[in-house]
């Protein structure tokens, strides 16, 4: 078989520096945005010529921090509790032959950072700060919108949390940052299988420490501080 070298064109600056609290698919919280910063051989702005056209776009990146040596042909979703076990290319495990993913994101605009060059400014983006990027495509709708898929064991979207903060926590959070957290939480980034209402959990975001439980259908923010 023949081997072919691939390398990143660019890299995500999002608001995640672990994995915990990521969304599990793209496009699930709209108002987490990130910058797609393009390597110094890519940063060419002819490259981008015509990109503003187009409302979406397809990433293809790399599961960086689960990368591993050989791989398993079934693994455990999260969807279904963890329990049972589904073929690798039935699903959207990290854990896969060549640890790639596929995420389509709502294109913001074009943002010029100084010694960088031009950086894409993209909305619902699921990735680790620093995640490699490995192309970007435009997405055409008449050819990439299919209303009749059917989905399988994931056919319907999971149930949102409400969101609650407890007395002074709030306010520990920039304006501009609160609608992306929420939405966060109300995607239970909680592992299925944890039902543990007394169980508080801890996830950093946009260089914050948040901790919170999940008690009947809410998500309660109860501590919220400076990393």
């Amino acid at each position: 078989m023949t081997e072919h070298i691939i390398r990143p064109i660019a890299h995500i600056k999002s608001d995640f520096s672990q994995k915990f609290g990521i969304p599990r698919q793209a496009g699930i919280v709209e108002e987490l945005e990130a910058l797609l910063i393009f390597e110094p051989e890519f940063a060419d702005e002819s490259a981008l010529r015509g990109i503003e056209g187009f409302s979406h776009l397809w990433l293809i990146w790399q599961f960086s921090e689960n990368l591993r040596e050989g791989w398993s042909p079934t693994v455990r979703p999260p969807r279904l509790g963890g329990n049972e076990r589904m073929g690798v290319f039935a699903t959207r495990s990290p854990f896969r032959p060549n640890a790639l993913g596929l995420s389509c994101v709502r294109l913001l605009g074009l943002e010029k950072l100084p010694g960088q060059g031009t950086a894409l400014r993209i909305a619902g983006a699921d990735m680790l700060d620093g995640t490699p990027v490995y192309d970007v495509k435009p997405y055409v709708a008449y050819a990439d919108a299919h209303p009749e898929a059917v989905s399988g064991f994931a056919a319907a979207a999971p149930e949102k949390l409400a969101v609650k903060y407890a007395p002074g926590t709030r306010e520990k959070i920039a304006p501009e940052k609160r609608a992306a957290l929420e939405g966060v939480l109300a995607a239970d980034p909680r592992p299925r299988y944890h039902q543990d209402p007394e169980r508080v959990y801890t996830m950093d975001f946009a260089a914050l420490s948040v901790s919170f439980r999940v008690e009947e259908g809410q998500a309660v923010v109860e501590k919220v501080e400076k990393l």
